[in-house]
Formats: C-alpha cells, structure tokens, sequence
C-alpha cells in the first residue's frame, strides 16, 4: 500500500487545525468555510477515509509514528 508523504500530511494537518479556528472564530465567512472543507476533503483522500473526523485521528497517529495501519485489515476475520 502507498503511503503519503508524513512532512506533506504533517503540514496539511496544521493547516487544518488552522482554519478549523478560523471558522469557529468567524463561522459565517463562507470562504473561509470552503477552504477548511477543501483542507478537509484532502485529508480524507491522502489518509483513505469517509469522514473528516476519521481521517484526521488518522493523520494524527501517522504523523507522531504509530505504526497501526490507517485502514483496518480484514486479517483474522472468518472468510479473510
């Protein structure tokens, strides 16, 4: 499986964090909302996940080196 660059989720992650403060300080200015649901939206591609909740915890345990996969495995699961 092709991993993402760590430096590349490490700064959009921040870069989340960041807007994720703008938008609760300033919630009715739509462009700033539509740049965290791009930021969001991105996060979700890189780390394969559905929602932005999901991919963000995701994001975080690969950036601090928790080597857990990013998407479960169906390993050990009756018909796997």
């Amino acid at each position: 499986m092709l991993l993402p660059d760590r430096n590349t989720v490490d700064r959009l992650l921040r870069h989340y964090r960041a807007q994720e403060r703008t938008v609760l300080a300033r919630p009715c200015d739509l462009s700033a909302r539509r740049r965290f649901e791009d930021t969001a939206y991105t996060l979700c591609v890189l780390m394969g996940e559905r929602s932005a909740r999901a991919a963000v915890r995701a994001a975080e345990r690969y950036v601090t080196g928790n080597r857990a996969p990013v998407r479960p495995t169906l390993e050990g699961l009756p018909g796997a």
